[in-house]
């Protein structure tokens, strides 16, 4: 069955297995700075912003390497870090970045379309930086990245994605095209709470983190998975071990969006391959996972249930029972029992089979939900009671269902069904009694009542039908 072994399911799931490239990368990338490192840092960039698309990175790669030749070889180049920091930054909206689009988080289509956010544009602009010489580096806050130059005297922010974002909140002489001074520009310095440096390798993590993100705001969770897996492994030999609550541990994303793809499976009714899910890319002894596997079989056993497969309910939740933590197993036991007891109630043909029923329902008094317990116990009892009534022996069902009171206790349900059957029995009663004075056998009409009203001897209409059939004896 395809809950027992996800097998049959894994070639339908998303890769767990990182890209092959991704740890030469990661390697490339904890290296020291040198004088290749742009290069390095763009391949890497190219490879978070095309994996799993089908893009090739080669030829965005060579537009790279002549932006970093026509900065190189440009005389205008300032060789004061600041002054060569705040030229890059205009360079690159000049040549390269036309349209913000706060979701363009890939720096292949930075460079094919001109659209661009604050993560693509702080990591091609680290890129054009550090192929100049200068020591620049990632900054992230919780909804924001941005870059920063270190001159050997100042850090000094750069907010990519703005022209005039060297340095925020410093006045800025800004000019007409033909380079004559018109006025000052201004780009306020933003409150940057809570944030964090962070190295190349982070900086291109959010890449990867921003297409997650945007794939799973379009319930494409099967797609945010494989990402999610090479980013942990990108960030595998060069991240930090804490984080703050914005740059969350890569493992533990990872995990979560193993999960998200799992939750997906659930909300979408594909509650076997959710489990299989689970067998194939969770943990088991990790709480969040058996939480998940709870859910799972709790919506396939419903599911199950409704669909009146009671037997397969059990056999699949028997082959959870290792994977569920005691509590979630006996939550669902409970309610497969539940059902199985129901069904041998309704089932009952015989007294021995109702005997059997209350037989097991007692045995089994702990594991049933308690809620049910007596509905179930009664059921039963009724059950048989119902069958002998329309076999017309109410006698008989009178003593089963005190017998059944005596042995489980009285209930207001059982007191009602025994008021109603000695009322049918009195009936019964009185009916064979007037069979008998109808045909005028008036004698024989006398000893039936007498011997009925020993039976229930105060009931008013057995006195009645024997004060009858005196009056007649005596007119004789």
């Amino acid at each position: 069955m395809p809950f027992i072994c996800g097998v049959l399911f894994a070639q339908n799931f998303p890769s767990l297995e990182p890209s092959p490239e991704v740890y030469v990368y990661a390697e490339k990338l904890s290296r020291t700075v040198s004088a290749s490192y742009w290069r390095d840092l763009a391949e890497t960039a190219l490879w978070a912003s095309s994996l799993n698309t089908g893009n090739r990175t080669g030829d965005w790669l060579g537009t790279i390497t002549a932006a970093v030749n026509d900065l190189a070889a440009d005389p205008n180049l300032p060789f004061d870090p600041k002054a060569r920091g705040e030229y890059i930054l205009v360079y690159m909206h000049k040549n390269f970045l036309k349209t913000y689009s706060e979701r363009q988080t890939r720096l292949d289509e930075l460079l094919r379309t001109g659209r661009y956010n604050c993560v693509s544009s702080a990591v091609f602009y680290m890129i054009l930086s550090l192929s100049s010489g200068l020591d620049v580096g990632g900054v992230m806050t919780k909804d924001h990245a941005f870059a920063a130059i270190n001159t050997g005297r100042e850090v000094i922010d750069v907010e990519t994605t703005n022209s005039y974002g060297f340095d925020p909140g410093n006045r800025k002489e800004f000019h007409d095209s033909f380079g004559k001074a018109t006025g000052f520009a201004y780009v306020p310095a933003r409150n940057y709470r809570d944030r964090t440096a962070i190295n190349p390798s982070e900086m291109v993590s959010l890449i990867l983190s921003n297409r997650i993100a945007e794939l799973e705001s379009r319930n494409d969770f099967s797609g945010a998975v494989p990402l999610s897996v090479n980013r942990e492994a990108l960030l595998s030999k060069n991240t930090r071990t804490e984080h703050n609550s914005f740059f969350e541990d890569p493992r533990g994303d990872m995990r979560t969006r193993l999960l998200n793809y799992g939750a997906w499976l659930i909300r979408t009714g594909k509650d076997d391959e959710a489990l299989a899910w689970a067998e194939y890319a969770g943990t088991p002894d990790e709480k969040a996972w058996r939480d998940f596997v709870y859910a799972a079989a709790n919506n396939r056993t419903v599911r199950l249930i409704r669909s009146r497969r009671i037997a397969e309910a059990r056999a699949g939740l028997e082959a959870l029972r290792g994977r569920l933590s005691p509590a979630g197993f006996g939550s669902l036991d409970g309610m497969v029992l539940e059902v199985e007891l129901a069904e041998q109630v309704n089932g009952i043909k015989n007294s021995g089979e109702a005997e059997a029923a209350l037989s097991r329902i007692s045995s089994e008094w702990e594991r049933v939900p308690e809620k049910s317990r007596e509905d179930l116990r009664g059921a039963a009892v009724l059950k048989e009671v119902e069958r002998l009534g329309k076999n017309g022996d109410w006698l008989g069902a009178i003593a089963w269902l005190d017998a059944a009171a005596g042995q489980y206790g009285g209930n207001s349900l059982f007191e009602s069904t025994l008021t109603t059957l000695r009322q049918n029995r009195v009936g019964e009663l009185h009916n064979g009694f007037a069979a008998l004075y109808n045909k005028g056998d008036y004698n024989g009409a006398k000893a039936f009542i007498e011997k009925a009203l020993e039976e229930y001897p105060g009931n008013r209409q057995l006195k009645e039908d024997l004060a009858l059939v005196e009056r007649t004896l005596t007119r004789r």
